[in-house]
C-alpha cells in the first residue's frame, strides 16, 4: 500500500507546490495528458501522486482517502464543519497567499468598521423591509465572523461567479471574498472594511487524521515527512 499525496492538478497551486517538493528533494511530475490527472513522485518510495482541484482535497482529506494533501487553508476551514479534527497542518508554502475580506461600496463614506456595517445593515431593513445581503461562497466562514462581531441584520446570497459583480449586478448590497491585491475590489468601486481579515489563507500540507495507515506506511510517511523537513 502507498501513502497519497493529493496536490492540486493544474495552475500556479501545482507548479508552485512542485517547486516547493522538488527544493527538498522529492520531484513530483505530472504524467499523460492535461486530462488524466495521473503523477509520478520521485526522491522517496512508496508515495502516490494524487491529482485533484484544490477545493476536492479538503474533503478527501477528511474522509481518509489521501493521507497528505496541499490546499488553501480557506478552504479547509470552509469546508470541513470542526476541520482542526479532521486534518492537521503540518507547514505553510510560502505561496498561495490571500485574504478572505469583507468588502462594502466605497461611496459608503460612514461604513468602515462592523460596527458601521451592524448600524447600516440595521438602516438597511428599516429602509427596504429587507435584510441586507452579503454575496460571498464563504458561509461558514463569513457567518462566524460576523456573529463574532456583532453584526446581525444580513442575509448571505450564494456566489459562485464573479463576486465582486454583485453589487454592481444589484444582486447584494455587500460582499465576503478572497482577495491577494485588492485591486479587483476596487475596480468594482469596492472597499475592504478597516478591520483583520476573516481569515488569512496560503497554501499549506497537511495531513488526514483519518487515513488508515499499516506498519509500512507509516514508515513511508514519516521518510517522506523527514525527506521535506517536517
Amino acid at each position: 500500500m502507498t501513502v497519497k499525496l493529493g496536490v492540486p492538478s493544474k495552475g500556479r497551486l501545482m507548479e508552485k507546490t512542485f517547486d516547493w517538493f522538488a527544493e527538498r528533494g522529492v520531484t513530483l511530475t505530472r504524467t499523460g495528458s492535461e486530462r488524466e490527472y495521473a503523477g509520478a513522485v520521485e526522491g522517496v518510495e512508496g508515495v502516490e501522486l494524487v491529482l485533484l482541484s484544490a477545493s476536492e482535497i479538503p474533503r478527501e482529506l477528511a474522509r481518509g482517502r489521501i493521507h497528505l494533501g496541499v490546499t488553501g487553508t480557506d478552504l479547509v476551514r470552509e469546508t470541513l464543519v470542526q476541520w482542526d479534527q479532521k486534518v492537521e497542518p503540518l507547514a505553510e508554502l510560502g505561496f498561495g497567499h490571500a485574504d478572505l475580506v469583507l468588502a462594502v461600496p466605497a461611496a459608503w463614506v460612514d461604513v468602515d468598521t462592523l460596527d458601521d456595517l451592524d448600524a447600516a445593515a440595521a438602516a438597511f431593513r428599516a429602509a427596504h423591509g429587507m435584510r441586507l445581503r452579503i454575496a460571498t461562497k464563504y458561509h461558514r466562514l463569513v457567518r462566524d465572523y460576523l456573529r463574532d462581531g456583532g453584526v446581525a441584520d444580513y442575509r448571505l446570497v450564494d456566489s459562485q461567479g464573479a463576486t465582486e459583480g454583485t453589487v454592481k449586478n444589484l444582486t447584494a448590497e455587500a460582499i465576503a471574498d478572497i482577495t491577494s491585491t485588492g485591486e479587483t475590489l476596487r475596480a468594482n468601486h469596492l472597499k475592504v472594511l478597516d478591520e483583520e481579515p476573516i481569515l488569512r489563507s496560503q497554501a499549506t500540507l497537511f495531513r488526514s487524521r483519518s487515513a488508515v495507515q499499516d506498519e509500512r506506511q507509516r514508515a513511508t510517511l514519516a521518510g517522506l515527512l523527514e525527506r521535506i523537513g517536517l
